[in-house]
Order: C-alpha cells, then sequence, then structure tokens
C-alpha cells in the first residue's frame, strides 16, 4: 500500500534555532536518502526488464517536484486530495494518526490500484514527548486453509504468474483497517467517524480524475470495465473527468459509524467472502489483529535511520544498503554513484531472499544482518 506519512508537532514550543538545526539535519537526510531513492529507480528501470515476472503495477508519468519544508507539519501522500485531507484534519486539532487515517481513507477512493481498506499497511510512530519509536504490522496474512503447495499446479509446477495473480489464491485476509483502528486507541485524539467525512465527501461529489488513474485504467487488461471507473461503453474515464463512487461512500459510512468490525463482521464481510471465493472464509475477516512488531535501525554515518522491521524486507534492505555505501564518498549523482548501488542493491536483495521472511514462521538473523563488520565485508 502506498499509505500516508504523517508527522505533527509535539505538545512543546520549539526554539527557532532548534527548528532551524533540524531543518537543516532534515535537508541533509532528505538529500541523501533522495540520492538512494533516485539510484534505486535507475536501477530497477534496468533490472526489471530481465525478471521473470513483471512489475505488479504499470508505470505511468512522472513529474519532478520541488523540494518543500514545513516547521510545524507536513503530510505526505501519493495524491494531492488525500494530503489535503491529512493537513485539514492536523488543522481540525488532530493527531499524527488521525491524519494518517483521513489520509489514507481518500487515497482508497482516488488511487484505487494503489490504496485501499481491502489491502494491508505497516505503520511507524514516533513520539516526541515519550521519544518512544512504535510499529505494527497490518499486513495480509494467508486464509488459515492456505498450504505450501498453494501457488502449484497439478503437475506441481508454480502456476503463471498472472494466472496465480489474478486467482482468489493471491487474496490475503485484509489488514489496513484493523491497524488503524488500533492505532486510533493508542493516538488518536478526534473521534473516528470525523477522519472518514473528507473521503465520503469526495466519493460522494466526486473529483477528478488523475492522469495515473487514467493511463492505469486504460492499460488494464484484466478488470471488467465497470463503473465508476469506465464510461458504459468501456472506455476510462479521461484525465479530469468527475469520478463519483457512491458504492465507497455507503462503506465507508457504515465503517465510520460501527467501527472496523463493520467490515470484518456481517454483510461486508459476507460479500468479500463470496466475491473472493477461493479459501478465504468468514472466520479468516473476524479472527485478524493487528501486530505489534519491532523496528530496525542502523547508524548511517551521523545520523541513525529507523525503518519497518519483518516481515517487512524494505527497513533491512535501505539499512543494509547505506551500512555498505557509508564507506564510499558519493558526491553526486554520477556513473560510479550508481554503480555502487547496483552492486550493494544486489547484496542487499541476495540476503533479502536468502533470510527475510514472516517472523512467525521464520527466524530472521536480523542482528547478523545489520552487524557493521558483516556490512563491511561485503562492501
Amino acid at each position: 500500500m502506498n499509505g500516508p506519512i504523517a508527522a505533527s508537532r509535539s505538545e512543546h514550543d520549539r526554539t527557532s534555532l532548534v527548528a532551524r538545526n533540524r531543518a537543516t539535519i532534515a535537508r541533509n537526510i532528505a538529500f541523501d536518502l533522495g540520492m538512494l531513492r533516485v539510484l534505486f529507480l535507475a536501477f530497477w528501470a534496468l533490472a526489471v526488464p530481465a525478471l521473470a515476472q513483471p512489475a505488479p503495477e504499470p508505470p505511468s508519468e512522472r513529474r519532478d517536484k520541488a523540494l518543500v519544508e514545513a516547521t510545524h507539519y507536513m503530510v505526505v501522500a501519493a495524491n494531492p486530495l488525500a494530503a489535503a485531507a491529512g493537513r485539514d484534519i492536523l488543522r481540525q486539532g488532530g493527531s499524527a494518526i488521525d491524519a494518517a487515517i483521513a489520509t489514507q481513507m481518500v487515497l482508497g477512493l482516488v488511487e484505487p490500484q494503489s490504496s485501499g481498506i481491502g489491502g494491508g499497511a505497516f505503520l511507524l510512530h514516533w513520539s516526541e514527548e515519550s521519544g518512544l519509536l512504535e510499529s505494527w504490522d497490518g499486513r495480509e496474512t494467508a486464509p488459515a486453509a492456505a498450504r505450501p503447495d498453494r501457488f502449484l499446479g497439478e503437475d506441481g509446477k508454480p502456476l503463471p504468474f498472472r494466472t496465480a495473480v489474478l486467482s482468489a489464491k493471491s487474496v490475503g485476509v485484509p489488514g489496513v483497517l484493523r491497524l488503524l483502528e488500533s492505532a486510533h486507541w493508542a493516538w488518536g485524539k478526534l473521534a473516528w467517524p470525523r477522519l472518514f467525512a473528507p473521503a465520503i465527501a469526495l466519493a460522494e461529489r466526486g473529483f477528478p480524475v488523475s492522469p495515473r488513474l487514467h493511463a492505469l485504467l486504460a492499460q488494464e487488461k484484466d478488470l471488467p470495465r465497470i463503473a465508476p471507473w469506465y464510461h458504459p461503453d468501456g472506455t476510462p474515464l479521461g484525465i479530469g473527468e468527475r469520478l463519483v463512487n457512491p458504492a465507497y461512500a455507503a462503506t465507508l459510512k457504515r465503517i465510520a459509524e460501527e467501527g472496523a468490525d463493520a467490515f470484518y463482521r456481517g454483510a461486508i464481510a459476507e460479500e468479500i467472502v463470496e466475491a473472493v471465493g477461493g479459501e478465504l472464509t468468514l472466520g479468516d475477516l473476524a479472527a485478524y489483529r493487528a501486530k505489534k512488531r519491532a523496528p530496525v535501525c542502523g547508524a548511517y554515518r551521523v545520523w541513525r535511520i529507523c525503518s519497518m522491521g519483518p516481515p517487512s524486507s524494505g527497513g533491512i534492505a535501505i539499512l543494509q544498503i547505506l551500512g555498505m555505501l557509508e564507506r564510499f564518498d558519493i558526491p553526486s549523482f554520477d556513473a560510479r554513484s550508481a554503480h555502487l548501488f547496483a552492486e550493494a542493491g544486489r547484496l542487499a536483495f541476495a540476503d533479502r531472499a536468502r533470510w527475510l521472511g514472516d517472523p512467525d514462521f521464520v527466524k530472521v538473523p536480523i542482528d547478523g544482518l545489520l552487524d557493521p563488520l558483516y556490512l563491511r565485508m561485503r562492501a
């Protein structure tokens, strides 16, 4: 899920000097991690054609964005309507978690190809007041009836990628709503229904289709071409056309009024199970719980970087790549930098394929993978 990032000011006022210092640190971190992201995208663009399976989501138009700074709070999301919903919640006195919930509900409407209440999420929460970093796992889980041969055909060989993805076998038990509800219990300030109001209003009155959503709808070959995303003749809504989704609004209203149980039990759960078919059951939905996990942290030059731990693999991969690269001088985006990153990425992804998994089922050697001596050897 391309989930929201929301950050709010602490209860204590900051001096302007501290604010300037933190802004400088943030810019430095943004530059280093921005370089990491740019190099990763370049490396991925070269690597994807050689992979055996297609990317999970086709690319669309890329736009350069200007660097933006804030002194009190910032909400970052994949769509400006979603970011605005989170910003407005902060202005109303909501917490960072309140803003994240409002942002995510709008994302489910305006970028349904990437985000939604039927998916999963990881969550990192930092409390400036307590100095405590917490992470939660709300990713999808396999149905209880799942077995190791789930993605094998009758001949014992792996199913073709598209065959597996487009079948009920690929559907997990959604976790994002349970995760956000648990986070709201812990850190929310505003009433739960209030956080759904922006998305409900947008779904009822409609919103302009973005260039990205239009491009992906036009490329889609497998899903039925039905309203509200397509015209009666099967053509996708054009850029800027108004998309109204009353069904999504009705679903959000029930969840806003009754809590996440409205999604995991009762009529909505029954419709999900009927639509998916396969092995997903009402019992799977009712039994889902988000889990608190330990974050992973590591040093990069003068900073301490923290991210989500397993079952996420991204945090460990980033820390490994940074740990290998910090021994090199990388002053600019040049061919040498790209080469260094590509090699560090190869090693990190080799470890990812060999060692990473769900800690409920496998032991992941986190300390060993992030050990400075090991990363020095890899470098």
